[in-house]
């Protein structure tokens, strides 16, 4: 019978597997090596080395001291690293796993663990999917409904030779152990006059010690997996809320060409130039994010083209702090709201007004705001502003996709007074530099 110190010691055994498990998932690095189906020889010996320095220090430390026995993984782990790399992993590793006990005279560790780590190569290349090696567990669902796929079936085999195969190498180990009395492998103390319910308990701890670290890191590769998604889906969003700002632009600039093209043709040419070096900028421009000084050169020449068309009843004043010249910020994102200033609460005014422009810098946040002095909001359709229209609504749309929480946008306006449009973003750069590492690790 199996008794209690045996047990504690076959748990332990499945808790440092999980340990180790766990601590390789925290190395960014590592969790790349993981993403990927396809490794170079390069990247496949990386990947052997890394399972190698924690497998084969626990090998160390049951060689320094034979108390620590439950920590000597060494078998499992080879194991499991050609399950996950292939061949050449699990060879590479098998053998420097192996190197600690082979200096204490277990001169049969070095073939049995790099045989081994080629077996879990093996196994990797007969599963029906490669991610059938992330879905390995004991508990295997069989489904009458599915049994007639063909697809099915071999998934159901695969699992049942992945189990064969733990429990063949664990009496492999202690038949080599029994033959090569001196010169053997290490065989734990309770595999000793074991019964046939400690053989059983002692298949299933090696089962569990493989399972645990393969759910742990599909876990983290589930991570990341949606993190990349997620990536994916707001660069969609951005690119979709893009695509519905250029038009709206293009289509009220073009409504203002037409107006001037009789009635003044030298100024319609002059709109015409400038939209063209707009449109330029559209055109070779294709990031989301831009630098303040470029944002500024757009509505330069938006503006121009409307104080044309407006003559002197639209003036345009810009309080540039030039500190705030060099950060990132969306794309396209004051036009829509001067757009909104000049069409909405300037265009119906008799006498016009003024839009101003003012950027600063506070505790590192970057801070924008427009103002006009047109006829303001009335109070009912500022509550719903976020809601409604293409131009503020898409803009805090794109700053949510970007940020999340971490922004403000406001909008304060007085009816006959005027509207004060305020945004507070981060610094980009540190935004743009996450998003280009999850890029990468997908």
């Amino acid at each position: 019978m199996l008794d209690a110190q045996h047990l504690a010691t076959l748990l332990l055994r499945v808790a440092v597997a999980a340990s180790l498990a766990s601590i390789l998932s925290r190395f960014a690095a590592f969790q790349r090596m993981l993403m990927r189906e396809e490794r170079t020889l390069l990247q496949r010996v990386q990947l052997a080395l890394s399972f190698a320095a924690p497998y084969g220090t626990c090998v160390a430390l049951r060689v320094l001291n034979a108390g620590y026995q439950a920590v000597d993984l060494g078998l499992e782990g080879s194991l499991t690293s050609g399950m996950v790399g292939g061949y050449v992993s699990g060879l590479l590793a098998g053998i420097l796993i192996s190197i600690p006990a082979v200096f204490r005279g277990e001169l049969m560790s070095m073939p049995l663990f790099a045989g081994v780590g080629v077996l879990g190569g093996l196994l990797r290349d007969i599963a029906p999917e490669k991610e059938d090696i992330w879905r390995f567990s004991l508990l295997i669902s069989l489904s009458p409904k599915r049994w007639r796929q063909r697809q099915y079936q071999f998934r159901i085999l695969f699992q049942l030779g992945c189990l064969f195969t733990i429990v063949s190498v664990e009496l492999l180990r202690v038949s080599i152990a029994q033959v090569f009395t001196r010169a053997g492998v290490f065989m734990p103390d309770i595999w000793r006059g074991a019964h046939l319910s400690t053989g059983i308990a002692i298949c299933l701890s090696s089962i569990f010690a493989v399972i645990v670290p393969l759910k742990i890191w599909n876990n983290a590769r589930n991570e990341k997996k949606i993190e990349a998604q997620q990536l994916s889906l707001n660069e969609a969003r951005l690119a979709a809320l893009t695509s519905q700002i250029n038009p709206h632009f293009l289509f009220n600039t073009l409504n203002s060409v037409s107006s001037l093209i009789r009635t003044n043709p030298d100024q319609a040419r002059s709109v015409v130039y400038r939209l063209s070096s707009i449109l330029r900028r559209l055109l070779r421009k294709t990031d989301n994010l831009t630098p303040l000084r470029d944002e500024i050169a757009f509505i330069d020449n938006y503006m121009t083209i409307e104080m044309v068309r407006f003559g002197d009843k639209l003036r345009f004043v810009k309080e540039i702090d030039p500190n705030t010249l060099d950060r990132l910020v969306p794309s396209m994102m004051l036009q829509p709201i001067l757009e909104n200033s000049i069409r909405h609460g300037l265009s119906s005014k008799v006498d016009g007004g003024m839009v101003r422009v003012h950027t600063s810098l506070n505790a590192g946040r970057l801070n924008l705001i427009v103002e006009d002095d047109g006829i303001g909001i009335p109070e009912h359709r500022l509550a719903t502003l976020f809601d409604q229209g293409i131009g503020v609504s898409n803009v805090n749309e794109r700053l949510k996709v970007l940020f999340g929480d971490d922004y403000k946008m406001w909008i304060d306006s007085k009816p006959g007074e005027g509207t004060r449009t305020g945004i507070e973003i981060p610094d980009l750069t540190a935004v743009s530099e996450n998003s280009q590492e999850l890029s990468t690790a997908g």
